[in-house]
């Protein structure tokens, strides 16, 4: 959703205010989408993920893929239908009209992009320690994730202007290290190296069958498919969005999916299951058991670092503008709508959406066998899939919604099936979660509830004239 737009107000139409320059085309959206969905999660979570299924980690990044597909059936017809760069907040209210529920799925996603942010700070401090063979405890990680996401606050407070030629460069170096992962992974098969009998070999816990095992990979695993549905906001500035999208968007589903299946098979062929679950940096630990002498191979983890780094600073952005869209339109308290006098940059947004990040990543942290980049990464596709399947839902009450524009459809299957797809993988009898996953989200949901209710009294007491003023009438 656009920071500018009201979370809980029927947003304007897009006839009543400016448009916005239609400037991107095809292949410029095709490399937004790529760009946006590669990232923190396939570097930092492939062997977490194989740490669940054991040596068949592809799996859950196929059903993952297969998530998001259906997903991109039911975004699709409404980003066709409503060409507004608003999201899920404006399709959820076009369906039901209800303000706090739209308010609810807006903080939901402001709340996604601070998780998805800690566990790309976590992996990026991890990252860093593998780069430089420092032989660092989990104290030591931690500081360095937490002086990581000030050099985030310090880049944000100063004000970063996405480009469209920025995120060219970014797509291509993530894109470069996963290639290099498949190259070298390649070239350590062909020399007969590799184990392709852990490609098919299921290892799951003792106290879950392979289907439970799977959809908790799974729900992993689409942490890494997330992004997708934020080029959505760019709906305003694509040409002919009705025709460009739908291509696009399964295209760049196609590249990645294929991408991740690829770089997850090569990683369980090359390391073992075990020791690559053991690892923070698994695509590092992937290129330097294949080429241990090969010097470019000690390049990955920076490779890394840039690829996660590009995710935080992206997802802080988002939810630091959306903070501050709430707050300017009286939905949160105004003082989150705070701008810097001469950065003009939403301060106070950005040090709350700050806070928070430094207290879940230091949360998650206090234990040291907890998986931090998991938890939070599992916690980030809990907000997102809730909210899909809500999109999901948003489809199939807005059908009796003609409009005259031609639009692309989902179908009638499609949307169902995706909303009971999206809800068995949030359940957590269904999804395998940890319960601390829920703990974590309905925390930050709670903060977000505090806050409107806050928003709420004060904006209701001063709507009444007199309301700190005793009663008159009664008193002598």
């Amino acid at each position: 959703m656009s920071p500018t737009d009201s979370p809980s107000s029927p947003p304007t139409s897009a006839d009543d205010r400016p448009g916005l320059k239609r400037v991107m085309g095809p292949k410029l959206l095709l490399l937004f989408i790529v760009g946006d969905i590669l990232g923190t999660g396939i570097y930092a979570l492939t062997g977490q993920v194989a740490g669940e299924v054991g040596g068949a980690a592809w799996l859950p990044f196929v059903v993952a893929f297969a998530v998001a597909l259906v997903t991109a059936f039911s975004y699709l017809e409404l980003v066709t239908k409503y060409p507004q760069a608003a999201g899920a907040a404006l399709y959820v209210h076009k369906a039901f009209g209800k303000h706090f529920l739209t308010f609810l799925v807006c903080f939901a996603v402001m709340c996604s992009g601070i998780t998805s942010a800690s566990a790309a700070s976590r992996a990026f401090a991890a990252n860093l320690v593998t780069g430089f063979g420092l032989d660092a405890g989990d104290g030591l990680i931690l500081l360095i994730a937490l002086g990581f996401m000030c050099l985030v606050l310090f880049v944000n407070l100063r004000g970063v202007t996405e480009s469209l030629k920025v995120n060219v460069v970014l797509t291509a170096v993530e894109l470069a290290g996963l290639l290099l992962v498949i190259l070298i992974s390649g070239y350590f098969i062909v020399g007969g190296n590799a184990d392709f009998s852990r490609v098919v070999a299921f290892e799951t816990a003792a106290d879950k069958n392979v289907f439970l095992a799977v959809s908790t990979a799974t729900s992993l695993a689409f942490f890494a498919m997330v992004g997708f549905e934020d080029s959505v906001n760019m709906a305003e500035e694509t040409r002919e969005p009705a025709r460009i999208f739908p291509r696009m968007m399964f295209t760049g589903l196609g590249i990645t999916g294929l991408i991740y299946v690829v770089v997850s098979i090569c990683a369980v062929a090359v390391v073992p299951v075990g020791r690559l679950a053991a690892s923070e940096t698994p695509l590092a630990t992937v290129v330097q058991t294949a080429a241990p002498d090969f010097p470019i191979s000690d390049l990955l983890p920076f490779i890394s670092m840039f690829a996660v780094a590009n995710s935080a600073l992206i997802n802080m952005l988002m939810a630091s503008r959306l903070l501050y869209g709430m707050g300017k339109q009286g939905v949160l308290p105004p003082f989150l709508a705070k701008v810097h006098a001469v950065r003009r940059t939403p301060q106070a947004a950005i040090l709350f959406t700050t806070a928070i990040a430094f207290g879940l990543i230091t949360f998650v942290s206090l234990n040291p066998d907890s998986p931090v980049v998991a938890l939070l990464g599992g916690t980030t596709t809990l907000l997102l899939l809730t909210v899909f399947a809500g999109v999901h839902l948003a489809v199939l009450v807005l059908r009796r919604d003609e409009v005259e524009t031609p639009h692309f459809r989902a179908g009638r299957l499609l949307p169902v099936v995706g909303m009971i797809t999206c809800l068995y993988l949030v359940l957590p009898w269904s999804s395998g979660r940890p319960t601390d996953q829920y703990r974590i989200a309905g925390i930050l949901l709670l903060i977000g509830v505090a806050l409107w209710a806050v928003a709420w009294f004060t904006a209701r007491r001063t709507a009444v004239p007199g309301a700190d003023e005793p009663d008159k009438s009664t008193h002598h």
